[in-house]
């Protein structure tokens, strides 16, 4: 991989930062889904539809962030048939220059959203064990924070990377 220039690293800092915006308006639609289930019972059912769907997107947010790493960083995500599943595990390895993206724990927790959301991309949403849904809204907060804080402080490292070239100069 070359060594990226300073103003691509600030820019992938920039993308990244947009997919966590996003990120946080899901933690809120997820608090809110909670509190429908809580005051309407009769319709539980459509709102773990609801919760299952924002589970798969958080996830998917997930994977967007570590794309951008891989695309800009490693020269590109891995493929065949368990290329999910390699793409997170490689976000808690170092990679020449770049630092791991993510530490074991948040990987941990990440494994169980990355498998709900094959199957939530695999069956129909009356076919859901709301038991799985509820254990992961549940885990949700905590995994969601590790991931967060991971990922905000490789975007501090893609800053400083880029001052540090700058510094250095051409």
């Amino acid at each position: 991989m070359a060594t990226p220039t300073p103003d691509a690293l600030r820019g992938l800092a920039a993308d990244i930062e947009a997919e966590l915006k996003h990120l946080h308006l899901l933690e809120e639609d997820i608090a809110q889904v909670r509190q429908a289930i809580a005051s309407d019972a009769e319709h539980a059912r459509l709102f773990y539809e609801n919760l299952a769907l924002k589970l798969h997107n958080f996830y998917t947010g997930c994977e967007r962030i570590f794309r951008m790493v891989v695309s800009e960083l490693n020269g590109g995500q891995p493929s065949g048939y368990d290329w999910h599943r390699r793409l997170l595990e490689r976000m808690g390895m170092p990679w020449q220059e770049r630092p791991p993206l993510l530490s074991a724990e948040s990987i941990a927790g990440l494994r169980e959203y990355l498998a709900f959301r094959h199957v939530v991309r695999n069956i129909y949403g009356y076919e859901l064990d709301t038991e799985r849904v509820e254990h992961l809204i549940e885990r949700y907060p905590q995994v969601w924070r590790h991931v967060e804080n991971d990922v905000q402080e490789f975007i501090n490292w893609l800053r400083e990377f880029a001052d540090q070239l700058e510094r250095i100069g051409p």
